[in-house]
C-alpha cells in the first residue's frame, strides 16, 4: 500500500513543462549566479547546487516561486519577473551543468535511513524516490540529491518536517519529515551529501 502511494505521488507529479534552451538559459541564469554559484555549484552551503538537476523539478520550483506556493522573499521576486520560456530556459541551462561533488561522510545512521529507511516510525527509504546514488527521477519530478550541500539538505527538511516549505505533492516529505528526528535529520543530510550521482 505504502508503495502504491509513492508511485501515485510520482504520476501525478508528472506535469508537462515548455521545453528548454540551455542555451539561452545561460544568459538567462547570470542573475542566479551570485548566489547559486558559477554553472551552479553554490559555495555558499546554505544555498543549493542547481548544476545538474532535473529540468522538470527545477522548472516546478520556479514557478512555485513565482506563483508564491513556495516562500522566500527573494526568490519569489527573481521568478515573478520570469515567464514560462524563461523558466524552461534556465532549468535546461542547469539541468546540463555538472554538479561538483561533496566527499563522503561515514554515516551509517544516515546510510540505512536513505537505503532501508525506518518502517517502525513509517519512514521509507529515501533511494526509493531519489534512487541509490541520489540521482532523483526525472520524470516524477523528484530532485537529485547526489553532492547537494548538507547544511541546505538539513534545512529542507527542517523546513518540510515544520511546514515552512508546502509545495510537495501529496505532502509526501512533509508526512515523512514529521517522523524524523534532528539526529536523523543530520545524518541524512551528511549521508546524501556524499553521494555519487550518476557518473
Amino acid at each position: 500500500m505504502q508503495w502504491a502511494f509513492f508511485v501515485l505521488a510520482a504520476t501525478l507529479a508528472g506535469t508537462a513543462w515548455a521545453e528548454g534552451n540551455g542555451s539561452n538559459g545561460r544568459l538567462k541564469a547570470e542573475m542566479c549566479e551570485g548566489c547559486h554559484g558559477a554553472a551552479g555549484n553554490s559555495e555558499t552551503p546554505i544555498f543549493p547546487k542547481l548544476a545538474g538537476q532535473n529540468s522538470g523539478y527545477l522548472a516546478k520550483q520556479l514557478m512555485d516561486f513565482r506563483e508564491q506556493k513556495r516562500a522566500d522573499p527573494t526568490m519569489n521576486a527573481i521568478a515573478a519577473g520570469l515567464n514560462d520560456q524563461d523558466i524552461a530556459d534556465i532549468a535546461a541551462y542547469y539541468a546540463a551543468q555538472k554538479i561538483h561533488s561533496e566527499p563522503p561522510v561515514n554515516t551509517p545512521l544516515g546510510k540505512r535511513l536513505y537505503l532501508s529507511g525506518n518502517p517502525a516510525a513509517g519512514v521509507p527509504a529515501c533511494s526509493a524516490c531519489h534512487g541509490p546514488d541520489g540521482s532523483g527521477n526525472a520524470p516524477a519530478r523528484y530532485p537529485a540529491l547526489a553532492g547537494q550541500h548538507a547544511a541546505y539538505i538539513a534545512k529542507t527538511l527542517g523546513d518540510f518536517k515544520t511546514q515552512a516549505r508546502a509545495n510537495d505533492a501529496n505532502a509526501v516529505i512533509r508526512t515523512i519529515a514529521a517522523k524524523l528526528s534532528t539526529d536523523e535529520v543530520n545524518a541524512l543530510a551528511d549521508y546524501i551529501a556524499g553521494l555519487p550521482g550518476k557518473r
